[in-house]
């Protein structure tokens, strides 16, 4: 069964990014040191990478997209994506409270 998730009132994105094809490999080490990038994907398409950021407020989202992402060398175009909301068979939920203290 699917059921609508529920992540503690985080902002989920999606940053597709293209990237200098020598940087391709490098960049999704130094995406993940940035507070709120999860997770990396390498993708197939007109994109060749995908981050998922997860944050609290819409100004941690624009700082990580417009501040944090600017600083990486080799990004030459992302487009954002934004959530609105999450269908998952999986416990999102019970994954994101691991070590998060109410």
């Amino acid at each position: 069964m699917v059921e609508l998730c529920q992540v503690r009132s985080m902002i989920t994105a999606m940053v597709m990014i293209n990237a200098d094809r020598d940087r391709i490999a490098a960049i999704p080490q130094e995406l993940l040191k940035i507070t709120g990038v999860t997770e990396v994907y390498s993708i197939a398409g007109d994109y060749d990478l995908v981050a998922m950021i997860r944050v609290k407020e819409a100004e941690e989202l624009a700082a990580v997209v417009t501040d944090q992402f600017a600083k990486v060398k080799g990004i030459i175009r992302t487009m954002t994506l934004i959530a609105f909301k999450c269908y998952s068979n999986y416990d999102l939920e019970h994954v994101f409270q691991i070590g998060f203290k109410s």
